[in-house]
């Protein structure tokens, strides 16, 4: 990808979990909305696995529009008549933030020499982020998936930093279920010829088949059984009768083949290995003596944590137990289970008891 991005370079270098230091940091985004002039009207809103920093602009690859474009512009949930949104694409992402295909201190791609992070420290990057734009405090800090971890992160390792947490589908630590469907993934990227080690940035073949079996692997745990039922059914793809081969005879064979090609196009293989590894190593409570009501011990901040009953990713449960620790803390915390047959991906999607719980909570 030879787009050009708005980004800053961070202050500091950047100190990892994994014992590492990355230097010359860029972080990549985009803002919607003006900043008030005493700074308090900031929110952060951070994006999902496969996200980036275009939550509400056309993304420069595709095209296509912003990911949460029903959820922040003017007029909307997080209206941007009011709010300074900030959106900036994690480090070991590959839209314009520092990653596996950003080029080492030698002039090389660090491909797999890219050191392995974890979700404190893409937080870590967001802060440097918020540090060099001058924003000292947030009206509120926005996440579902991938992003709801950023926004307990912040709360919980810089709690000084917003004074309102709005975590959406998401959980304090991945399961092992969750750690197998990214390892399948993993495998699938390591096992493409073309993958070379994650030395292939020179070549003009890219991993991209076990890329795309990695993301249609993804894609089947943010729908639903009931959803997917609905939309496809058993019914067959452009055909009368079966095959009795192996081409996509039933449309959701279809729509996973073309899930998994558009995505090779927006997305980098190494760039998927590392933000899954950062996923399946986050354990707020582990970060915090084992118990996670200590994570949230020195915040001051008011949160909410929204699930879905179709969400069997990280289901009910998961946000239930972030709740109760937050309870233990004392922590003022909301908390609703909404009804949506879109799975995990409901957070997405047109749900609008979830617009009226965001914009609630935010005013």
């Amino acid at each position: 990808m030879t787009e050009t991005y708005r980004s800053s370079t961070l202050q500091a270098p950047l100190a990892l979990d994994g014992g590492g230091v990355l230097t010359d940091v860029t972080v990549a985004y985009e803002t919607y909305g003006a900043l008030a002039p005493n700074r308090s009207n900031a929110i952060l809103l951070c994006h999902a696995l496969t996200g980036d920093q275009f939550v509400a602009s056309a993304h420069p690859v595709t095209g296509k529009p912003g990911w949460w474009e029903r959820m922040v512009g003017p007029g909307r949930p997080i209206d941007t008549d009011r709010y300074h949104v900030v959106c900036a694409n994690v480090i070991g992402s590959c839209m314009g933030s520092t990653g596996p295909a950003s080029l080492a201190p030698d002039g090389e791609p660090y491909a797999m020499r890219f050191p392995v992070i974890t979700i404190r420290d893409m937080v870590r990057g967001l802060v440097g982020l918020l540090d060099t734009l001058g924003i000292e405090r947030l009206h509120a800090v926005v996440g579902g998936s991938m992003g709801g971890m950023q926004a307990l992160s912040l709360a919980a390792n810089w709690p000084e930093r917003t004074a309102r947490v709005l975590a959406i589908a998401t959980t304090a630590r991945h399961s092992a279920q969750n750690i197998a469907f990214h390892e399948v993934g993993r495998q699938a990227i390591m096992a493409d010829p073309n993958w070379r080690d994650g030395d292939y940035y020179g070549h003009d073949d890219k991993p991209g088949a076990g890329l795309a079996v990695a993301r249609m692997a993804a894609h089947i745990t943010y729908l639903s059984e009931d959803g997917l039922t609905e939309k496809f059914g058993r019914r067959l793809q452009d055909r009368t009768e079966k095959t009795f081969g192996f081409d996509a005879d039933f449309q959701i064979e279809s729509y996973l083949r073309y899930q998994g090609s558009g995505f090779t196009k927006r997305f980098d293989a190494n760039s998927y290995l590392y933000i899954t590894r950062a996923m399946d190593y986050f354990d707020l409570a582990e970060e915090h003596g084992g118990k996670l009501a200590e994570a949230f011990a020195g915040s001051q901040a008011r949160f909410c944590l929204v699930s879905f009953d179709s969400d069997w990713l990280y289901p009910t449960a998961e946000s239930r137990h972030v709740v109760h620790a937050l309870n233990a803390a004392g922590a003022p915390v909301s908390f609703v289970e909404l009804s949506a047959p879109f799975g995990h991906d409901s957070f997405l999607l047109d749900v609008p008891a979830l617009d009226r719980v965001v914009k609630g909570f935010l005013e």
